[in-house]
């Protein structure tokens, strides 16, 4: 912990240390604040994450677990604080929280409603008593909707992961509390969609806009400011949590509705959702157009629609007839031609034969000019993504000809990269640059190995230790998969966020390990259902995405890879990540579209 935060949390006087959670423990296992934490928070809340400060403070949220599924009954309740540049606010906040978790006056309104807290949203402006300012020129109160890129505002981050989370998180209502000094809390309900909002707030502050805004884009949500001190009573906040429960009864948020709605959809529809925005296009042979391609053909023949397989032939016919050249030029070129090979395996003849020769040209690459197997694919350029990029396509190609020497350059391959970015703990560093666990550099060694097992023959003499490696991998990943079912922008710091296409990319992997029989099904089938709860939350219409990291090349340290944007809307690489997990769900649950 930074010293000059240590004194702020002493002066709130919670014995519990709440806040020191999020400045020390996130990312901390073991820490000694984090174990303090978890012994005195309030039963029945979890602790987690929902961004970081400029100054690399984590900012705390504490979850009703029952508020993570999106159809309980029960009204959704969101309290934040330390918008206000109070302390007081903050300490309230927590106090009411605490309150409400365990008190005994509290039981009955518990069954009709859950309760998760954002304790202190400016943490670091807080800590140095600068009020709503955050220490480094910005100002969290304010600014609503953000306009700036998600999420590395030299600024002000902090409300760019706040509005989203929010609307991801999709409360019924939010309320913001703010200490009063004297007298009695206060609540007031105007109107369906709001609690009372002082006259002199900015239009721009966060109550006023998530009314009428789309958080995430995923709808709007009741918002407004609760006014509590130390002298409210528990008979008063009773009075207050009935009014409040009353008043949003059966009114689910238009953001909890839209993700009602992305949840009825089985994994087939949400493919063919996809299908109708992404892979119509393979302007250059790389990764991103081919998976889209790759999730069409698996589309087509799981739903027996030859269109799917007609118009993909109808795109790489160019490469097909040799009118453009194939000649990858980077790990991206050489997984894209991964496409040929889920072309040339459900053909016949000499169109087999063609479509294997195009997947050569990128497998061939294995081979120096004497025709000896080079150490490595060429351009993984030490990043981790060159699991997937170099791997697979050589798998793929000897289980396309028979000839083992690509099985044998993929072992040899995947060898180095593991020596290169595999870390002691199972998780893989994205290059020697620096030791961050990115969440897409984790995503292609998972994905990468697990298209390599299906197409290594059984009998072969390195299929253990490669299954051994990917099992391993696939472990170390389960203990970071947060309280929503995703991965994180980095795996194992929970305040990066959470990202949609690592999150598609290891669920890929564990699905296709349980159908395969290479993962413990019941071990990781509730990994799984999680997942995809969160993914198909991320999923929203038109092909739109929620939190999809940005391309990116190996970076010099952890805040580079905090502050990778993330794109909200289409993007061609979510949208083939997602299209590919979930036609591998589809294979796996079948017409049911249930996970069991």
């Amino acid at each position: 912990m930074h010293r000059r935060q240590r004194p702020f949390l002493l002066a709130l006087g919670l014995a519990s240390c709440y806040l020191a959670f999020s400045v020390t423990a996130l990312g901390q296992n073991g820490s000694p604040w984090a174990t303090a934490i978890n012994q005195a928070l309030p039963q029945n809340l979890s602790l987690s994450s929902l961004g970081v400060t400029r100054k690399g403070t984590a900012l705390p949220c504490f979850i009703d677990p029952a508020s993570t599924e999106h159809t309980n009954p029960r009204v959704r309740l969101l309290l934040i604080s330390g918008l206000d540049g109070s302390r007081d606010s903050v300490h309230t906040t927590l106090e009411l929280a605490n309150w409400f978790v365990q008190s005994p006056e509290a039981a009955k309104l518990r069954r009709q409603c859950t309760l998760s807290v954002v304790p202190c949203v400016n943490m670091d402006g807080l800590a140095e008593n600068l009020g709503v300012r955050n220490g480094v020129g910005g100002d969290p109160s304010r600014g609503y909707p953000p306009q700036e890129t998600a999420y590395h505002s030299p600024t002000d981050p902090e409300r760019s992961y706040l509005w989203r989370w929010i609307g991801m998180h999709a409360p019924d209502v939010v309320l913001e509390v703010r200490a009063v000094a004297n007298g009695d809390g206060s609540f007031e309900n105007p109107g369906p969609n709001a609690w009372a909002i002082p006259q002199a707030d900015p239009t721009d502050c966060l109550v006023r806009q998530l009314p009428i805004a789309k958080a995430a884009d995923t709808g709007a949500i009741p918002a407004g400011v609760l006014r509590a001190g130390k002298s409210t009573s528990n008979t008063q906040r009773v009075q207050l949590f009935e009014k409040l429960i009353g008043s949003y009864r059966g009114k689910a948020s238009a953001a909890r509705r839209e993700l009602q709605r992305r949840l009825q959809r089985s994994p087939l529809a949400i493919a063919k959702e996809l299908s109708a925005h992404y892979g119509y296009d393979l302007k250059n042979v790389v990764y991103i157009p081919a998976v889209a391609l790759i999730g069409r053909l698996r589309l087509g023949r799981l739903t027996e629609d030859s269109r799917q397989s007609d118009e993909v032939e109808k795109i790489v016919r160019p490469y097909f007839r040799g009118d453009t050249p194939t000649a990858p030029k980077s790990g991206s070129g050489l997984s894209g031609h991964l496409v040929f090979c889920e072309l040339a395996e459900r053909s016949v003849g000499a169109v087999r034969q063609r479509y294997i020769e195009l997947a050569k040209n990128a497998a061939d690459l294995a081979f120096d000019e004497q025709g000896k197997i080079r150490p490595e694919m060429p351009y993984h350029v030490e990043m981790s993504d060159a699991v997937f990029m170099g791997g697979p396509i050589l798998a793929r190609v000897g289980q396309l000809t028979g000839d083992a020497r690509y099985y044998t350059a993929c072992i040899q391959h995947l060898d180095f990269m593991k020596r290169l970015d595999l870390r002691t703990d199972g998780l893989y560093r994205h290059s020697p640059l620096d030791p961050a666990a990115w969440g897409r550099g984790n995503g292609f060694p998972a994905i990468g190995v697990a298209m390599c097992l299906s197409a290594l023959p059984e009998n072969h003499a390195n299929r253990k230790q490669l299954l051994g490696a990917f099992k391993a991998h696939l472990a170390a990943l389960t203990a970071h998969q947060d309280y929503t079912g995703c991965w994180h922008q980095v795996i194992d710091r929970p305040e990066s966020y959470r990202e949609l296409t690592s999150t598609c990319m290891i669920t890929f992997a564990m699905i296709r390990g349980v159908r395969s029989g290479w993962l413990d099904r019941e071990t990781y089938t509730p990994h799984i259902k999680q997942a995809w709860y969160a993914i198909r939350t991320r999923i929203g219409p038109a092909g739109h995405l929620v939190d999809v990291c940005t391309g990116t090349g190996k970076q010099p340290n952890l805040r580079a890879y905090y502050d990778r944007p993330a794109i909200l809307g289409r993007d061609n690489r979510g949208g083939a990540m997602a299209l590919l997990v979930a036609t591998e769900l589809a294979a796996w649950v079948g017409p049911s579209g249930q996970i069991k």
